[in-house]
């Protein structure tokens, strides 16, 4: 995680507290109170965490993705410390969704944390647990993984009954953050960040199938095999695990 993502992080919390004290405000009130908890942030920064984390005025329109957090099935395993020595050793889920002219797409991507590679996805036009379970499927199918932990927030596709079954089954640990801690999700979130800029808000969508291939494409074509990464030493994906692989190998 780069320290900009760190930044967000703490700001976004600073926000959930401020915006827990009078829920009847918005992001320009936020704006200017965070001041006063030593965080300098222009308007329009605010506004966009605020909006990505779904901190509204109780007075605004309701929208965003209806995720019904609530009592965790799992232990906080993770505690923020999002760092992995090995591959399959911290995997980490979440759901992002976006419109198309027929209606919104839902897209489930498991990520593993030492390559930041997307392991495991599944897109559907509905938000329900089988959305999860099969991008954990598809993620165990390609990796093989053992013991591995399986980190998420407190969505109810991530409690049902059907994904902790999932998780048992294959061998899996699964781990809940807390309710509002936005640091818990900013390694997800940086994913979807880029594909936002890069493929949701680049174009109109007029089809789900059209946005299910371009998502595709992205996520194999350009952030496994061209995204260089910062924290991997500028490699990418796939070039990180395979430089990696093969030291091991050769060890």
């Amino acid at each position: 995680m780069t320290e900009r993502e760190w930044v967000d992080a703490h700001l976004v919390n600073a926000a959930l507290d401020i915006h827990a004290e009078d829920p009847a405000f918005g992001y320009r009130f936020i704006a200017d109170e965070l001041p006063g908890k030593g965080i300098l942030a222009g308007e329009n920064r605010v506004q966009r965490l605020c909006r990505n984390h779904r901190i509204w005025s109780v007075f605004s329109k309701k929208r965003g993705l209806n995720r019904k957090p609530g009592p965790p099935v799992h232990d906080d395993l993770v505690e923020r410390d999002f760092t992995a020595m090995a591959p399959n050793e911290l995997w980490l889920t979440d759901i992002t969704e976006h419109p198309t002219d027929e209606g919104k797409l839902y897209l489930c991507a498991v990520k593993d944390v030492y390559s930041g590679r997307i392991v495991g996805y599944s897109m559907d036009a509905r938000m329900k647990s089988s959305l999860a379970v099969a991008a954990l499927e598809n993620a165990v199918q390609a990796r093989r993984p053992a013991g591995t932990v399986v980190h998420s927030d407190r969505g109810s596709q991530f409690r049902s009954r059907r994904f902790v079954e999932s998780l048992r089954h294959h061998g899996l640990t699964g781990s809940m953050g807390r309710v509002g801690a936005c640091a818990d999700n900013a390694a997800m979130e940086s994913f979807f960040s880029l594909l936002q800029k890069n493929v949701l808000d680049r174009q109109q969508w007029l089809a789900r199938q059209e946005l299910r291939l371009a998502i595709t494409i992205w996520i194999e074509r350009t952030y496994h095999r061209r995204r260089r990464q910062r924290r991997l030493g500028k490699l990418t994906p796939i070039e990180y695990e395979t430089i990696n692989r093969t030291a091991l190998t050769a060890a």
